[in-house]
């Protein structure tokens, strides 16, 4: 009996994190999509706190890593949790949150991860062979690099999973950290020979200036490697345009550009354990708006008008990092001055008296002082609330989808006059609180910022005079579409498809 044939598929490893593979698989799935091709973007291990709804295995909803949205959504598929079946979710003292197939399995600190990744491998290559028996090619992303060979026993995310599923490797190297050279060669040294054998070619990312400077370079990498070059892809400036996955560049993404002559100033305070932090793109993108990510260390702008607290992954350890910083009393101040604030998720939690966590859900078991600025208090249970919702502003009946995503019931007072209605069937359920005079908020509900409507109204109470005003949906399509573009016209993309389809 013949084997079926393979579904064309090629992985993209990096040299080292954030070398760019999650860029480039996005600007390759949109790419490849727009020539008539089924795409499915796939990765085995992820690690990030940024993550994004996805339609579950089994039922219901499930989460992904917030890349493999952003590559879902440029080949034009709904995200799956078969695109991420293993994300890593770091927490404060007790490791990382586990979640399998979307749903959260436990938590285990980095010795019981590594002795669980090999249980870990069937589920992973059960969810590359339902995405791969519906595509025409695979592209995978790989984690880290492949390198960190004394993490290669029991590996799902690199060459452990390349070997189990039998696909060819490009390795992606960041030229703008330097040392380019020594680390493809270097990455090359350290694999054994059968994995050297996988490694298809390479590819030099993020060059500033004329590529055809480091074309004297190429051939050193292959003498030492036998690697091809696939091209050398210079500096995108529109990536800050797309969604960021981890928090490694967010010190170079929100960075308050044109505070002085903004008409809308934004602060958020960078706290340890800050998860879908994505809530602030659609902000940041706007024209006539300054949003600067605060790190620690710094004051909070006293000039802000709005101060606003993004997710979190340990809310209570988090809140004692606002305190640490001195921006617990700084947001306090600011409040009594009529600046205005806003909680998403775990910075919801925060504005309320307290959070208990008796089970040790996220961290030690016990209960933190919040911020006060809402009559509510939050009590964290093992229960996930997760699900993609849509809802209305009682305030100004603009219409918002988004998505809930966190561990914890809020109640109190406060919660008598939500931030929004969320549709539910048979009946509107209330989300969120508001302060009488609506200048303090809080919601569960990831993404609403999204919708233009809200956005627009939201920040014309900010400043009234705002004329301004953008479609984010538009903005993600138009900065894909230009990524594609760079791609197809720096990286030999005919030699990539002819790579995956190698029998």
């Amino acid at each position: 009996m013949t084997a079926p044939a393979r579904t064309p598929a090629v992985m993209f490893q990096g040299t080292g994190s954030d070398v760019g593979k999650s860029l480039i698989v996005a600007g390759l799935s949109r790419l490849f999509a727009r020539q008539g091709l089924a795409v499915r973007p796939f990765k085995p291990q992820n690690m990030s706190n940024n993550a994004a709804p996805a339609i579950a295995h089994e039922a219901g909803w499930g989460e992904i890593g917030r890349a493999q949205a952003l590559q879902a959504r440029a080949a034009g598929l709904t995200p799956h949790t078969d695109m991420n079946p293993v994300l890593l979710k770091p927490q404060s003292d007790i490791g990382a949150q586990i979640i399998v197939n979307g749903r959260v399995t436990g938590n285990a600190d980095a010795r019981a991860y590594h002795a669980l990744k090999p249980s870990l491998l069937p589920s992973v290559l059960g969810a590359y062979k339902r995405l791969a028996d519906d595509a025409d090619i695979m592209l995978i992303e790989g984690a880290g690099s492949p390198a960190e060979v004394n993490l290669r026993a029991g590996d799902i995310a690199n060459m452990g999973f390349a070997e189990a599923a039998d696909v060819p490797v490009l390795l992606i190297g960041d030229i703008e950290r330097g040392g380019v050279i020594a680390a493809f060669v270097g990455t090359w040294t350290l694999l054994p020979h059968d994995e050297q054998a996988r490694l298809a070619g390479f590819i030099v990312n993020r060059f500033r200036g004329d590529p055809r400077l480091f074309d004297d370079a190429l051939p050193i990498i292959h003498d030492h490697t036998g690697m091809a070059s696939l091209g050398v892809l210079p500096w995108f400036d529109s990536a800050r345009d797309l969604p960021a996955e981890d928090t490694a560049s967010l010190a170079d993404r929100y960075t308050g550009a044109g505070w002085s002559v903004a008409d809308i100033r934004i602060a958020a305070p960078r706290l340890p354990r800050i998860a879908n932090f994505d809530d602030l793109d659609p902000l940041a993108a706007e024209p006539d708006v300054a949003l600067r990510l605060v790190e620690p260390g710094d004051d909070l702008p006293a000039d802000a008008d709005l101060i606003l607290l993004c997710g979190s992954k340990s809310t209570r350890s988090d809140l004692a990092a606002l305190r640490e910083n001195g921006w617990a009393e700084q947001i306090s101040e600011a409040a009594r001055r009529g600046t205005h604030v806003v909680g998403i998720c775990g910075g919801y939690q925060m504005l309320g008296h307290s959070v208990a966590d008796p089970g040790g859900i996220e961290g030690t078991p016990g209960e933190t002082a919040g911020l006060g600025l809402l009559d509510i208090e939050t009590v964290m249970s093992n229960d996930k609330a997760l699900a993609s919702v849509t809802g209305v502003s009682p305030v100004t009946g603009d219409r918002v989808s988004g998505f809930e995503m966190h561990m914890g019931d809020t109640t109190g007072p406060g919660t008598a006059r939500p931030m929004l209605m969320i549709d539910d069937p048979g009946a509107p359920r209330p989300d969120g609180a508001q302060s009488a005079d609506g200048r303090i908020s809080g919601t569960y509900v990831h993404g609403l910022f999204v919708s233009d409507d809200f956005r627009g109204n939201f920040l014309k109470r900010l400043y009234p005079a705002r004329t301004k005003g953008s479609s984010w949906n538009q903005h993600i399509d138009v900065a894909l579409d230009r990524l594609a573009d760079h791609i197809e016209e720096h990286i030999d993309t005919a030699r990539i498809l002819e790579i995956a389809r190698r029998t």
